[in-house]
């Protein structure tokens, strides 16, 4: 007999027996929603065969895992259809993404609307005819030759850089895949399919490359999810951020002068001082000093911390000056090192907390920019505390409060919680990162904070906190993180003088709160459909006189909200009161003040809120108290 526990609960049983057995006999009898199993902390299809003890979690639709191997289970069923109605087009990859997956294939003429409309019905056939996916495992050189015979050369060429002797293949459908798994038990699981779009994509996202035919789609467990996603999806256009970032005039990008750098435009940038002053302004309360450091350094410090060896991709190239290369910085924490290293440091000091407000650049590939989500060059809110491991767990506790603060006063309560873990390339010992993943994994238990495993998902010198804000419609977008480093001071020989009178190694925290100032702005748009709460609104007040004649009171009002410290506007065109009314209201402007004979005869106000209520007969100075106590206090709803 081996002992398994699934749910907690102990099970003694013969071996060799599937994991979907097993669960059957814990149950009770079968569980619809299951997809496969978490087997002693890794992903596993449920036909697994269990051979020792173990340790079995469920895991399903309702869970990022499940998610992942529910989408990419579907982007199989969808190339076994391509493969069925067009067999000689040749497949690529076909991943799960953040919303759903994708299947490239290279094919002489574009998909048109309706041969997507022809996929999706010979999926259905897949998904109704309940077939199974079915794993092997073959020799690689064995997978080669039969790709190799099947003309697809994709998967010839990734097999060809695979280093393991021993690969696996899935089918399903009549269709074999060069695949890891996981996967959903049997196509029938999939009760509800969409393909959304078709786009071109270079192979590998190489420009040199040929260029395939994408197809995105979604899937879900019933018909009721898809159609609330599909309703998302045109919300989504209406909030996208590209849109209503040019209708509000708040950033533009220049494709030919350099893809992926943003553009501020004035009323995008005064929302982004506002982001910052409240940034800086909460450091400095927590005991943060500010650094500002350079843009470029010789290439050589990026050998030290590592980021030449794992992180070259995403490297720009470098330049040569003064018979030396340089490189624009992909990160900020080599310049802080720098800094720290500047005089000898005592333990009295510690901890240092630095931040800084760093723009860096990373050559992100041409087919992933996307708006502000995606860049080449942003702002990293950046922090970097040093500090004796006495230190550390009071500082992580610290982080996590700051991070709950910054992400509810911009209006962001729910999020999901990931402990990214030591990845398969990186430096240092593991028992170095297991006192980082401790530290990391004791300060999210005691903020009684849920949280899920990112196995191997850390960066390459620690493990991290990464947090992932929900917006209005549920989608989470990566912007806080917290990670552990005993490995770049080790590197770089970071020390203190301890009360011993002996050096000792420090220990780095790095912590972002927003991300990155364009991302988060962008989330922001999106969040708010433009329509920023008051303090953050570009233009917090508009002041529309009726006629030429209430002009003079208008701007009068107008001075009195300036001097209280609000963004206040007058529009004094000669446009019909309606007009300015709905030019305000597009501009998502939170108040306007109508003003006409009436109000200037009794030195009123008619208030009139973006949401179309309207209040008559304000006395100003009330006025001003009730936009600055909205202001000061940060609020949401206006």
């Amino acid at each position: 007999m081996i002992g398994i526990k699934y749910k907690g609960k102990p099970y003694g049983v013969e071996p060799g027996l599937r994991v979907k057995d097993l669960i059957k006999r814990a149950e009770g009898g079968d569980s619809p929603e299951l997809l496969a199993v978490k087997l002693n902390g890794r992903l596993a299809d449920l036909s697994c065969v269990v051979s020792a003890d173990a340790q079995l979690e469920p895991v399903t639709f309702d869970t990022p895992e499940g998610r992942r191997i529910y989408w990419h289970s579907t982007s199989h069923l969808m190339a076994a259809a391509v493969k069925r109605l067009w067999p000689d087009v040749k497949v690529a990859i076909g991943p799960a993404i953040d919303e759903g997956f994708y299947y490239d294939f290279d094919r002489g003429a574009p998909f048109t609307e309706a041969e997507l409309a022809k996929i999706e019905d010979e999926m259905k056939k897949v998904m109704k005819e309940n077939a199974p996916f079915i794993r092997k495992e073959i020799p690689r050189e064995e997978a080669i030759k039969m790709f190799e015979a099947q003309g697809e050369r994709y998967k010839v060429e990734i097999l060809k850089e695979i280093a393991e002797d021993t690969v696996s293949l899935y089918v399903v459908g009549g269709f074999t895949d060069l695949c890891r798994g996981p996967h959903i038990p049997a196509s029938k699981k999939v009760k509800a399919v969409k393909l959304t779009k078709v786009a071109g994509a270079y192979w590998r996202g190489n420009e040199k490359n040929k260029m395939l035919q994408r197809i995105y789609g979604i899937s879900f467990p019933s018909q009721e999810l898809l159609d609330e996603h599909l309703r998302n999806i045109e919300e989504a256009k209406q909030r996208d951020h590209r849109k209503l970032g040019k209708e509000l005039d708040l950033f533009s990008l220049h494709e030919e002068h350099g893809p992926g750098l943003v553009y501020w435009h004035p009323r995008g940038s005064i929302v982004r001082k506002e982001m910052e002053d409240f940034w800086r302004a909460e450091h400095l309360k927590r005991g943060y000093d500010l650094l500002y450091t350079p843009h470029v350094a010789k290439l050589d410090l990026w050998n030290i911390s590592g980021h030449t060896g794992f992180y070259k991709e995403n490297l720009f190239p470098a330049m040569e000056m003064d018979q030396c290369d340089y490189l624009v910085k992909p990160m900020n924490c080599p310049f802080h090192i720098l800094i720290y290293k500047t005089q000898q440091r005592s333990y009295r000091e510690l901890p240092l907390r630095w931040a800084e407000l760093g723009t860096v650049y990373r050559f992100e590939k041409s087919g992933v920019l996307h708006g502000l989500m995606r860049v080449r060059g942003f702002t990293q809110d950046d922090a970097h505390i040093f500090m004796r491991e006495d230190q550390l767990d009071a500082e992580l506790d610290g982080c996590l409060a700051i991070i709950a603060f910054m992400l509810r006063s911009f209006g962001f309560s729910e999020y999901e919680i990931f402990l990214s873990t030591m990845p398969a390339e990186h430096i240092g010992e593991p028992a170095v990162w297991d006192r980082a993943e401790r530290a990391l994994r004791a300060a999210l238990e005691k903020a009684g904070l849920a949280y899920q495993v990112d196995a191997g998902g850390g960066a390459f010198y620690g493990p991290k906190i990464d947090i992932k804000i929900k917006d209005a419609l549920n989608r989470v977008w990566q912007c806080s993180t917290v990670q552990v480093d005993f490995n770049l001071p080790e590197r770089f020989d970071v020390n203190y003088r301890g009360s011993d009178g002996r050096d000792h190694r420090v220990i780095m925290v790095h912590r972002a709160l927003l991300g990155s100032f364009e991302r988060f702005f962008g989330v922001m748009i999106e969040h708010y459909k433009g329509a920023f709460p008051v303090w953050l609104a570009p233009v917090q007040v508009m002041v529309l006189p009726i006629s030429e004649k209430s002009g003079a009171y208008a701007s009068e009002l107008a001075r009195t909200l300036s001097q209280a410290g609000v963004r206040v506007k007058v529009d004094d065109g000669g446009e019909k009161i309606g007009a300015k009314i709905r030019n305000a209201t597009m501009q998502k402007v939170p108040y306007m003040l109508v003003v006409g004979d009436k109000e200037a005869e009794s030195r009123t106000v008619s208030v009139r809120l973006r949401t179309g209520e309207e209040r008559r007969g304000v006395e100003p100075g009330e006025f001003v108290k009730m936009v600055l106590r909205k202001i000061q206090g940060r609020e949401i709803e206006i």
